[in-house]
């Protein structure tokens, strides 16, 4: 999948006019996106499209217009789309009250490392997380974390020709699995794979 570049983007006051469909589309297109996984983890797949919206939303928010500006930008979040032999994916943890998240996040230190896929007929996938910075302190786990999944040529053909996909969480204080991702979210992530 193709890096964006500033050719991708739209200028400040063009988005402004195009914002609403532009959101409208993305949030459409992030339904088939997500996985959760068990009651407070979710993985939220990015794309090409996902990271061209959370930029045009950074540069809307900061009123970002200068180049180098843009670049910072466009360097943050380029690593986040696939490579087109693996899923990224935000992992977000939530827990609706203040107490029972930080509780909660001090029990699920290394949990980022705990993260799987699996196509079927084949060994698990273990993501690769946080590979900007560390997340995970002595005290507690981040409540967000980056994750990448790479499969193999194999893996790709399978799932290319209709292998079901398993998603899973083994941490020892939160053990979930989906047996089988949803179809409409398999169909999205297989475009990933080109």
């Amino acid at each position: 999948m193709q890096k964006l570049t500033r050719d991708d983007l739209y200028g400040l006051e063009k988005y402004a006019e195009m914002r609403p469909d532009f959101r409208s589309k993305v949030l459409s297109h992030k339904r088939n996106r997500q996985v959760q996984i068990g009651p407070h983890a979710t993985l939220y797949f990015e794309d090409r499209l996902t990271m061209q919206y959370q930029i045009q939303e950074m540069l809307r928010v900061e009123r970002i217009f200068e180049a180098a500006g843009i670049q910072e930008e466009l360097d943050a979040y380029n690593p986040l789309i696939p490579d087109g032999a693996n899923w990224k994916a935000t992992l977000m943890i939530e827990y609706d009250d203040e107490q029972e998240r930080k509780a909660a996040l001090a029990g699920l230190r290394g949990i980022e490392d705990r993260i799987w896929v699996h196509v079927n007929g084949y060994e698990r996938i273990w993501a690769v997380a946080d590979e900007d910075l560390e997340r995970t302190t002595d005290e507690k786990t981040s409540s967000v974390h980056f994750l990448r999944f790479e499969l193999t040529a194999d893996m790709v053909a399978a799932v290319k020709q209709g292998a079901t996909v398993a998603m899973g969480i083994d941490h020892d204080k939160y053990q979930h699995v989906v047996d089988r991702i949803a179809e409409e979210t398999r169909g999205s992530l297989l475009a990933d794979l080109d």
